[in-house]
């Protein structure tokens, strides 16, 4: 094995993560960062003395020893684009969520991937925390028996939640609940979405925004076995907390039960000048001296060892295509107030939020 050489699109908040993370890493050698923000660029590159560093990504995909991009650009319209530059320049590629805004685009890109033989996976990093780990792993190993029900609530603050529907105009249900999706489906599978409903809620994010964004979506979704499970997900939380994410997971069986409470109160900081805050509470994590608290860390490692040793990836492309499908049904049925039948016809865009 022999250390590779990466390289990053986009280092926002996300995309820094993973350029520091792969910076640190013995299983990289030549770390490359692309980011269109001048400032930030050269933020980053101090941070992680990158062997080159542009605000033309393009540029990077012509480096012929470059083995893996990571893309973490926004908005979610750059998303297939990028990727298909990438995957047809023979690169692995990992992808932020989500895959596409279309169907027909994730399927291409799942079609030059799987030509290519390049590992091509798609960034739900919930899956890396160890708490929803546990939840699948007492499914696995049937220590709550048969799966009977199931809930995942998961809801961000509203300054956080401004910033991305600021972006896009994608649904709490493509932005947020994707995660949990995602989540619910890998628990469950081989088991597959056959209906969707789901309806919206509105409140302080339409007089903050101006825009018909909703506050919240709550979806429940009908699997071929019968099972159902419910995903909700909002953006509307006070704005004490920058990027406080709270997430509760109920999964009922038939020996037993799992609750997840992850809602990020067990550490408390209060000072006189900044008042009572909740540190580490976002959902990619935060660096913490010479530790990391948080999955998006182990997700970005996972992908470079995945590359190095020539292993699977633990999304596929053909996962978050299906997840894809169900809140592409979700935000079609808040339209329609009806239920949506999976699969769909045809290839429907994303539904804007509201």
């Amino acid at each position: 094995m022999n250390p590779i050489n990466v390289a990053i699109i986009g280092t926002g908040w996300c995309g820094g993560i993973r350029a520091e993370t792969c910076a640190a890493s013995p299983l990289v050698n030549d770390l490359h960062i692309a980011e269109i923000r001048p400032d930030r660029l050269e933020e980053v590159a101090k941070a992680t003395n990158p062997k080159s560093a542009t605000e033309d990504y393009r540029s990077l995909l012509d480096i012929k020893d470059i083995e893996a991009v990571m893309i973490s650009a926004t908005p979610e319209s750059t998303h297939y684009p990028m990727a298909r530059d990438a995957l047809l320049a023979g690169k692995h590629v990992f992808l932020e969520k989500p895959i596409a805004v279309a169907p027909a685009e994730a399927d291409e890109l799942i079609a030059l991937a799987t030509r290519g033989n390049l590992k091509f996976t798609i960034g739900y990093s919930q899956r890396f925390n160890p708490k929803f780990a546990y939840v699948r792993k007492s499914l696995r190993e049937g220590t709550i028996g048969k799966p009977v029900s199931a809930l995942v609530s998961r809801h961000i603050t509203r300054n956080l939640g401004a910033k991305i529907s600021g972006r896009t105009k994608l649904s709490p249900a493509a932005m947020e609940s994707t995660h949990d999706i995602d989540f619910l489906l890998w628990c469950l599978e081989p088991a597959k979405p056959v209906r969707v409903y789901s309806q919206v809620n509105y409140g302080a994010m339409r007089e903050r925004t101006g825009a018909q964004v909703p506050d919240a979506q709550w979806i429940t979704v009908t699997l071929d076995t019968g099972l159902s499970f419910v995903v909700g997900g909002g953006w509307s939380l006070p704005p004490g907390y920058p990027n406080y994410s709270t997430t509760w997971i109920e999964m009922v069986g038939t020996e037993g039960a799992v609750f997840v409470d992850n809602s990020h109160r067990d550490v408390v900081l209060n000072t006189m000048k900044g008042g009572m805050m909740l540190p580490m509470s976002s959902m990619p994590g935060e660096p913490v001296d010479h530790t990391y608290a948080g999955p998006m860390r182990a997700e970005t490692l996972h992908f470079v060892e995945a590359v190095a040793f020539d292993r699977p990836v633990l999304v596929t492309p053909e996962q978050a295509r299906m997840v894809m499908e169900v809140y592409t049904a979700a935000d079609l049925s808040a339209e329609r107030n009806e239920p949506v039948t999976l699969p769909l016809k045809g290839s429907p865009k994303l539904a804007a939020a509201g």
